[in-house]
């Protein structure tokens, strides 16, 4: 089954992000039908924020670093594109497929912030990539996020607007990160015939894969959920060691065999 296979409406598999070699190893040993990059996640392995502090090419060699480490398809979480310009959007498409990269999403917001493009910039930009993912040797399977619900700076309704303007342009996927309920949710689904990736985090981490498989979902992205949630686990111990001098939390942890065994 090819990626694009994989995004069947009512259907919905995980598409796992991870954030470096051992963890995407460990989630495909575990299950993962396919890996995400996260732009986030990716950033805190490096020591930085997200938005603009990862460039394409280090995003981009991450990417491979997650390829080469597995046998199920990687897809780019790749933010605005690297750039404003459609034609911009098109190249990032363009190096991702050259890569070997079963797919990646471009979102509408500026480097990460609670700015967005345009509408109609932010439809040209949609249009670019998607042209040029249809331009490639390969099945690329790209994905247009409209994130201005999940920032702030727009409702669910300019949401709507504006996914089916991307799917009008040509985008393979749509997706809305955090509506606010899951009628929301539903009208974002109902909204467009293509494929919708609903983003397990938050509040939205409470609902089970059938709930989501009932409303219509193609796809459950982790986004940096689960590596902020290891990232928990370090703040927690190490206000316990370093302020209580309590190892306590150390004494949880998976044992070095069994993460041994799932990176094989």
């Amino acid at each position: 089954m090819t990626f694009r296979e994989m995004h069947k409406k009512g259907d919905p598999f995980i598409l796992a992000n991870a954030w470096d070699i051992g963890s995407a190893k460990m989630l495909a040993a575990l299950g993962a039908q396919a890996i995400g990059t996260s732009s986030l996640a990716h950033a805190f392995t490096l020591g930085r924020s997200d938005g603009g502090q990862v460039s394409r090419d280090e995003a981009l060699a991450h990417a491979q670093d997650l390829m080469a480490a597995v046998d199920v398809p990687v897809s780019g979480d790749f933010e605005d594109g690297f750039g404003e310009a459609p034609e911009t959007c098109a190249e990032t498409v363009r190096l991702s497929g050259e890569i070997g990269l079963a797919g990646i999403c471009i979102e509408d917001t500026i480097e990460a912030s609670d700015r967005v493009y345009d509408f109609d910039l932010a439809v040209e930009r949609v249009r670019a990539a998607s042209s040029a993912a249809g331009a490639l040797k390969n099945d690329f399977f790209f994905v247009a996020r409209a994130d201005g619900v999940m920032t702030g700076a727009y409702d669910i309704d300019e949401a709507i607007r504006r996914i089916r303007a991307f799917d009008d342009a040509g985008a393979g996927g749509l997706y809305v990160p955090m509506p606010k309920s899951l009628d929301d949710l539903k009208r974002v689904i109902d909204a467009t015939d293509k494929p919708v990736n609903v983003l397990a985090a938050g509040p939205y981490s409470k609902h089970s894969l059938k709930e989501y498989a009932a409303l219509g979902v193609a796809r459950i992205s982790l986004g940096s959920a689960l590596a902020r949630a290891t990232h928990r686990v370090i703040h927690d111990a190490g206000l316990s060691m370093f302020g209580d001098g309590d190892f306590t939390a150390l004494g949880t942890g998976i044992s070095g065999a069994e993460v041994d065994k799932l990176m094989r």
